[in-house]
């Protein structure tokens, strides 16, 4: 059996998401910005889709930018947000201390510039306390940025307080929705948000195409220059195929939000039970305030990457946190964030499920994980010192 548990990491496309970039390839390959009528028929095209994001997010389609992903998006937020600010002699920033590093790099960058970034705690259940925001906030404060959901743990922040602070402050509120986009129901004009990055294969659609929205009456400063495109915000022939499908799998995704929660939901709490029957493994994050389909543990004494490998070679695909730094030895810097120890940090798993998993995956992975696990830990020095008493567990 093979069991794709890494959809945080990427989805597959859905079926009608495909048939809507297919038919675009051949029926609509205009350029937008092209008079001639198959230009036209581009355009408009293009501004459907644009209507549909703007409908599933709860905003006006003028307030949607079209960029190449999340990363891009988080950028130009956060960047458009700090210049607005510096204009008017603020430079403090807030976010928090487990944002994905579209946000902490982008803050880093600023920082360099003179910016000064302040990051807030987290906790153990990896939500952020509105009350520190709230004391956070100076008359200096040009931006706030906290992610809508966690993209390692799934935890979802109180995105409605923290906006309503943020007015209250008179302060720019930008929202990384990059994992919660199509899986949790979202109204930016309702919340209070201001700025919103999504990303398309996260809920189903197609790599390299995501979304900015920024409520009317922010300027947005361009991140890639050149033409006259989005409104002369983002540079650049737009990726009409990859556009239309993203509209296309937003719009499945929100209409069935509720159906798919609740199966998730079942699904996730099941297999958290199963897996922490495992001796010395603890769950992190909250575990009701989490992303429907995600299943993040700590095991102590073994490594992250044996346990995947090992998952892998029995045909489960899962990972130790974030895809975006798969590539680094160090331990995640959400886990720390929380309060984990290195050497338990290192011993993490994330699983995450769509609706596409069942019931059968879910019960094959629980038949799998004790077994690898104790295996890893039998060949663990760090365990044998453990279980002799020379260490004192942690978990």
């Amino acid at each position: 059996m093979i069991v794709y548990a890494d959809n945080a990491a990427t989805t597959a496309m859905s079926p009608a998401a495909k048939k809507a970039m297919i038919d675009c390839m051949e029926m609509t390959y205009g350029n937008p910005s092209s008079l001639h009528t198959i230009g036209q028929q581009a355009a408009e095209a293009l501004a459907d889709a644009r209507r549909t994001v703007a409908q599933c997010i709860g905003c006006d389609e003028s307030e949607v930018y079209f960029t190449s992903g999340g990363s891009e998006a988080d950028n130009q937020a956060i960047v458009s947000a700090a210049m607005l600010g510096a204009r008017k002699g603020k430079k403090h920033i807030i976010s928090t201390k487990f944002e994905h590093h579209a946000v902490l790099h982008t803050l880093e960058k600023l920082k360099k510039q003179g910016f000064e970034i302040e990051l807030l705690d987290v906790y153990s259940d990896g939500i952020v306390v509105p009350e520190d925001l709230d004391k956070a906030i100076r008359d200096d404060t040009a931006l706030v940025t906290v992610m809508y959901a966690n993209n390692e743990i799934g935890t979802i922040q109180p995105i409605d307080e923290i906006a309503a602070i943020c007015k209250k402050h008179g302060v720019i509120f930008h929202t990384d929705a990059v994992q919660a986009a199509g899986h949790l129901h979202i109204d930016v004009k309702e919340q209070g948000i201001d700025m919103m990055s999504i990303a398309a294969h996260k809920f189903h659609g197609p790599k390299g195409v995501g979304a900015l929205y920024a409520r009317r009456g922010i300027f947005l400063s361009n991140i890639i220059e050149g033409g006259a495109q989005e409104k002369g915000k983002r540079a650049g022939t737009e990726n009409l195929p990859a556009i239309v499908s993203m509209a296309t799998a937003l719009k499945e995704a929100c209409d069935n939000i509720d159906k798919n929660s609740e199966k998730l939901t079942a699904l996730r709490d099941k297999l958290i039970a199963g897996i922490l029957t495992v001796p010395h493994s603890i769950l992190n994050g909250d575990a009701v305030k989490r992303l429907p389909g995600n299943v993040n543990v700590c095991f102590e004494g073994i490594e992250g990457e044996s346990l995947l490998l090992m998952l892998d070679m029995n045909g489960i695909e899962a990972s130790s946190g974030s895809a975006c730094t798969s590539g680094s030895l160090d331990p995640s810097h959400v886990l720390l964030a929380i309060g984990r120890p290195h050497e338990v940090a290192h011993g993490s798993l994330r699983l995450s499920l769509c609706e596409y998993n069942t019931e059968e995956e879910v019960d094959y992975i629980i038949s799998k994980i004790p077994g690898i696990v104790q295996y890893l830990r039998n060949m663990s020095p760090v365990w044998d010192e453990l279980e002799k008493g020379e260490r004192n567990h942690v978990i």
